[in-house]
């Protein structure tokens, strides 16, 4: 479980394609940091598995189901990532539950620069829309953040300049595909509810 509070703005070294996979070499020496075979790095949000690591470098097999359903196969060698490792029992929740597990992307549509934060525009996938609710919490490309305002087919984030120096929020421009994980704890009600209902209707 991650919890959407980026630790550092990594970069892809190497991409090698294996036909139905890739494997990405991304540098991060703050999450490389006492990583062992097997553990788990959020990559823009993706959850994926450390095979070898060594010089604050990594690498993870990706799967082409992953490349197809995230934005990890737009990346290209010198790209920018977010990377935090998974929360720690005991460690303190600072952003909000986070499984690693991409629902959809969504598309920088806007930015609208003030004067001490940024508001961005994203386009949300029509699946999407019910879970994304005014002031709830969604995961943009790993970040935690707080919806501004949830259109029916678009949401706004408002990024303070924390997020916009220390993430890739910070350089991603208008037409950016960026990776959507929604509220897990949505899902389940929704799933609950239809359980519910089902029950009822017997």
């Amino acid at each position: 479980m991650f919890t959407g509070i980026v630790e550092e703005l990594g970069e892809v070294t190497a991409i090698e394609d294996l036909g139905d996979s890739s494997r990405f070499r991304l540098r991060g020496p703050v999450v490389t940091e006492g990583a062992k075979h097997g553990d788990s790095i959020a990559v823009n949000g993706v959850c994926l598995t450390v095979v070898e690591f060594g010089d604050g470098e990594f690498t993870a097999d990706v799967m082409a189901e992953t490349l197809n359903r995230s934005s990890l196969g737009a990346l290209e060698t010198g790209s920018r990532v977010n990377l935090e490792r998974p929360m720690a029992v005991g460690d303190r929740l600072g952003g909000h539950i986070v499984q690693g597990h991409v629902d959809g992307t969504g598309t920088i549509i806007e930015r609208k620069p003030s004067e001490n934060w940024e508001i961005v525009k994203i386009s949300l996938p029509a699946d999407l829309t019910r879970y994304v609710v005014e002031k709830g919490s969604i995961t943009v490309d790993g970040v935690s953040l707080t919806v501004v305002d949830a259109g029916p087919d678009y949401f706004t984030i408002s990024l303070i300049p924390t997020t916009l120096a220390l993430t890739t929020l910070g350089i991603k421009q208008s037409g950016d595909p960026v990776n959507l994980e929604v509220d897990v704890i949505a899902k389940y009600v929704e799933r609950l509810l239809g359980a519910d209902a089902e029950e009822s209707a017997k």
